[in-house]
């Protein structure tokens, strides 16, 4: 078994559906992309994470406080995309209320229990949810690689600035090309 691990960040329909209460177009473009990544990374027997923004149905939750409702527990908006099938066998989905993926989760315990050293990382929101969840990745000593294709937010300009910093300071930021190749190597 390798040492990577794919994690798939908050592509629920909330975020991927025109109808989904935060939706952002990005992420509609983006999902081929994260599709053919997984597809890859499935050929190569990688651990694929998805990780689930959901909240509790009913229960206060601080961080809805100042945005508007979304990913609501039964609510259908917080259901992975359709396009991006999870094997019920392999793969894990960990549910998450804050922007971080190891933020009150169970998920650097399923990193460590399967050796995972490095961390590849596509989804959205950029400027949230994917940078908290590498910079975690980063302090709890994981090497995180952003595929660049594959994440977004509602704009250009800050995706750009947060993908110029997450690869200055936490990680990599390489192209779908670039992993293809160093998957193929065993570089990843």
């Amino acid at each position: 078994m390798n040492n990577s691990a794919l994690i798939v960040v908050d592509m629920v329909y909330d975020f991927t559906n025109p109808r989904g209460l935060v939706y952002y177009p990005q992420n509609k473009l983006i999902l081929p992309k994260i599709k053919q990544v997984i597809d890859h990374c499935r050929n190569k027997d990688m651990l694929i994470i998805f990780l689930q923004h959901c909240y509790r149905k009913g229960k206060f939750d601080k961080n809805l406080v100042d945005m508007r409702p979304n990913c609501i527990e039964g609510s259908g908006g917080e259901k992975i995309d359709p396009l991006l099938e999870v094997d019920e066998k392999k793969d894990y989905v960990i549910k998450k209320r804050r922007y971080s993926g190891f933020f009150g989760t169970d998920l650097d315990l399923v990193l460590r229990e399967n050796n995972i050293v490095n961390t590849v990382i596509v989804g959205t929101k950029t400027n949230c949810c994917i940078r908290a969840t590498v910079t975690d990745a980063y302090y709890l000593d994981y090497k995180p690689v952003v595929i660049r294709e594959c994440v977004a937010t509602n704009s250009d300009i800050v995706n750009e600035v947060h993908l110029t910093d997450i690869e200055k300071y936490f990680g990599e930021v390489i192209s779908m090309k670039e992993f293809f190749d160093r998957l193929e190597k065993g570089d990843l």
